[in-house]
This record gives C-alpha cells, structure tokens and sequence, in this order.
C-alpha cells in the first residue's frame, strides 16, 4: 500500500476526524463525546503550534488515517521522561471500517515511521499509548518499538516504548 501525506486543514477536515475520533473503535483517543467544534478547536490549537503537527494520509488521494507528531520536549511527554536530541513523539489514527483491510494498520504506522524517519534530525519515535491498548502494542513491537515503562499521564496509565531508527529499520526492511 503507498500513501501520501498533507496538512490537516482543521476547518475543512474536522467534519471527518470527528466521525473518526467519535467512533466507538476509537475509544483511545479520548474525544468520544467531542461535538464537531470541540474537533476543529482542538485541530486549530495543533495547526497553531511550531511543536505539534497533524497530517492527513491519503490512500489513492482519499483521506485514509490521521497522523500527529510532535515535539517531546515541549508537548504530551514534559517531565516523564529525559527526552534525547532527535526524539519525535508520534500518535495515529486509522478510522473504523466495515470492510478491514488485512494489514492495512501495520502499511500505515510503517508509512508514519519512514515520513517521520525521512528527516534525519530524527533519530528516535517516541509513543505512550494507552497500557490497555493492547493491540497497538503488540504492532508497535512489529515495526520496532521496545516499550521502556509505564508512565502516568493527567488522562491516562501510558506505555512509554521508543523506536530508533535501526530498529525500524531492521523490524520492516523499510529504508528510511
């Protein structure tokens, strides 16, 4: 599966992200009772910060899954861990279907960790998912993430786990 990406436009796309973080699948990313203003806000708050990116992936030009990453050092990790030059925080979102795809999840984080390993600046990814989503977990460890510890976040118990380069690397076989 190829994929491409483009900036998130807050106001054009907050009608579709809010069907996606809305869903019932998409209980971990905490928006669940977000009304549609809640979503352009919170994505108008994201496009206004110079440390927190959101980005659209497109499958065939069609808006596929949603991709955040973001600067450790100043957003969503200060003071949970010692972040290293080069570290890049990451969060995505693949929006529920009735037809799944059969490894359509594991082409996208792939897809979002060579996009984010394209920039050379970038040595690690870091992620803190929820320690009861388990199945991201266990695709995290496919693509090379090792978790590190559990953290407590203000909205939840969280699985610090980092990817370097190499290990993504060596975990996909994709160049990056």
């Amino acid at each position: 599966m190829t994929f491409t990406f483009r900036p998130l436009d807050p106001l054009k796309d907050a009608e579709l992200l809010h069907s996606w973080v809305t869903h019932p699948k998409a209980a971990f990313w905490m928006m669940q009772d977000a009304t549609l203003v809640d979503v352009e806000r919170a994505y108008m708050e994201i496009a206004a910060d110079e440390h927190h990116h959101a980005l659209l992936g497109l499958r065939d030009g069609e808006p596929a899954f949603l991709m955040e990453y973001y600067d450790p050092t100043h957003r969503e990790l200060v003071g949970l861990y010692e972040p290293l030059p080069g570290d890049v925080g990451m969060h995505f979102l693949t929006p529920a279907t009735d037809t799944p795809v059969h490894g359509f999840t594991k082409a996208v984080i792939t897809a979002v960790l060579a996009r984010l390993f394209e920039d050379p600046a970038t040595e690690r990814v870091v992620v803190e998912p929820d320690v009861a989503n388990k199945a991201v977990h266990a695709l995290n460890e496919v693509v090379g993430f090792v978790p590190e510890r559990e953290i407590q976040k203000p909205e939840k118990k969280a699985l610090l786990s980092i990817c370097t380069r190499e290990r993504f690397l060596s975990a996909t076989g994709v160049a990056a």
